[in-house]
C-alpha cells in the first residue's frame, strides 16, 4: 500500500490541506503539536512514503496552480490569465491550464485534474450550472485541493472567491435605464442557466419589480449566428426600448440586428453589455458596458488562492472588487 499511498491520500484521511501534510513533513515546528501528531499517525497507519515529485509544497522545486476553464479563447478569459500569470511569476508558479467543455464528460475531466497532484485549483470556468457547479466543488474540497473562483460567481458564500457584485452592478445598470425614461427594458442571457448569470438576472429583477415593471428575460445562445436570428424574430414581435446582455456579444449580436432592422442605437433603442471586452469599442456605435476590473480579479484571485496553499491568515475569503460603468455610444 505504500508504494499506491499519496499525499492527497494523507490530507483526506487526516482532513487537513496538502500545505498542512508537507508542513508536517518538512517544518514540523510551524504545525501545532496536536494537527501534528494526527498527519503523522495518519502517515505511519497508510504506510505514505513521499517521493521526490509528491514531497510537499514547502520542499518542491515547483508549486502548480491548476487553472480551470471553459474556453481560452475569449477576450475575457485572456485578460483573466494575464493577472494570473503575472502573480504566479512572482512567486515562480508553474500554470497547468484544463478546459472544461461543455460536451466533455465531467466526471472524467474532474478525475484528470486530481490525478495532475496540482497543489491549487483556481475556477474560471463560470459557463456551470448549479448542480455542475456543485459536483465540481465538492469533487475538488474531497481531494483537500485549494479552491478559489475567479470571477465565477456561487451561491455558497464557503467557497473562496474573487469577483465584482454582478447583482448590484445590473440592479443600478437596469434602475439608471428605468429613470432615464425606458419602458421595455430587456435582459438577454444564455439558454443554459451559468451560475454566474443567476446574479446578474437577480439584479435586473429586482429593479425592474421595485418600478412595478414585467422582467423581459430572453435567453439566447453566444453563438453569434444563433443569438441573430433569435434576435430577428424578438424584434419583429416585441417592443424594445432598451437590452442588457450578459455578454457584449451577445449585447452587440443585438444591436447589429437591431440597426440592420431600421432602428437607431440608441435614440431607439439603448444597450449594454455586462463584460466590457476588446469588441465593446470594436462595435459601431461603440458598447456602453460594466466595466468588470477582469485582470485585477486574475491577480486577487492568485494571491487568495497562495494564501491558502501556505496556510496563511485570511481575513476575508470572498472578496468584491469595485466595479464601474463605462459609458459610451450605445446609450443615451
Amino acid at each position: 500500500m505504500a508504494n499506491n499511498t499519496t499525499i492527497y491520500d494523507v490530507a483526506g484521511a487526516a482532513k487537513v490541506s496538502l500545505a498542512t501534510v508537507s508542513r508536517v513533513m518538512n517544518n514540523p515546528e510551524k504545525v501545532n503539536p496536536e494537527t501534528r501528531e494526527k498527519v503523522l499517525k495518519v502517515i505511519k497507519e497508510l504506510g505514505y512514503r513521499p517521493n521526490a515529485i509528491a514531497r510537499g509544497l514547502a520542499s518542491r522545486k515547483t508549486t502548480t496552480v491548476g487553472i480551470v476553464l471553459a474556453d481560452v479563447s475569449r477576450a475575457a478569459a485572456a485578460q483573466l490569465l494575464g493577472g494570473i500569470s503575472d502573480i504566479a511569476k512572482k512567486y515562480d508558479y508553474a500554470i497547468k491550464l484544463f478546459t472544461m467543455a461543455p460536451e466533455e464528460d465531467l466526471k472524467e475531466t474532474l478525475r484528470k485534474i486530481v490525478s495532475e497532484q496540482v497543489d491549487g485549483i483556481l475556477l474560471l470556468n463560470e459557463e456551470l450550472e448549479k448542480e455542475e457547479m456543485d459536483l465540481v466543488i465538492n469533487h475538488i474540497q474531497d481531494a483537500q485541493i485549494p479552491l478559489v473562483l475567479c470571477n465565477a460567481s456561487y451561491t455558497d458564500k464557503d467557497v473562496p472567491s474573487v469577483s465584482i457584485d454582478y447583482e448590484a452592478a445590473t440592479y443600478k445598470l437596469t434602475k439608471d435605464l428605468i429613470e432615464s425614461g425606458k419602458k421595455n427594458i430587456y435582459f438577454a442571457s444564455t439558454v443554459h442557466k451559468y451560475s454566474s448569470n443567476f446574479f446578474k438576472l437577480q439584479g435586473y429583477e429586482k429593479a425592474m419589480k421595485e418600478a412595478n415593471m414585467e422582467p423581459n428575460v430572453f435567453r439566447t445562445s453566444g453563438d453569434v449566428s444563433i443569438s441573430t436570428l433569435h434576435f430577428k424574430e424578438l424584434l419583429k414581435n416585441h417592443k424594445i426600448d432598451a437590452l442588457i446582455g450578459v455578454r457584449d456579444s451577445i449585447a452587440i449580436s443585438f444591436m447589429n440586428v437591431a440597426i440592420e432592422s431600421g432602428y437607431k442605437v440608441p435614440e431607439d433603442i439603448s444597450v449594454i453589455g455586462l463584460q466590457n471586452t476588446k469588441y465593446a469599442v470594436l462595435s459601431r456605435p461603440q458598447l456602453t458596458c460594466l466595466d468588470t476590473p477582469v485582470y485585477d480579479i486574475g491577480a486577487v484571485s492568485m494571491r487568495l488562492l497562495t494564501k491558502y496553499m501556505a496556510n496563511e491568515e485570511i481575513s476575508d475569503d470572498n472578496i468584491l472588487l469595485p466595479h464601474s460603468v463605462v459609458k459610451r455610444k450605445s446609450t443615451n
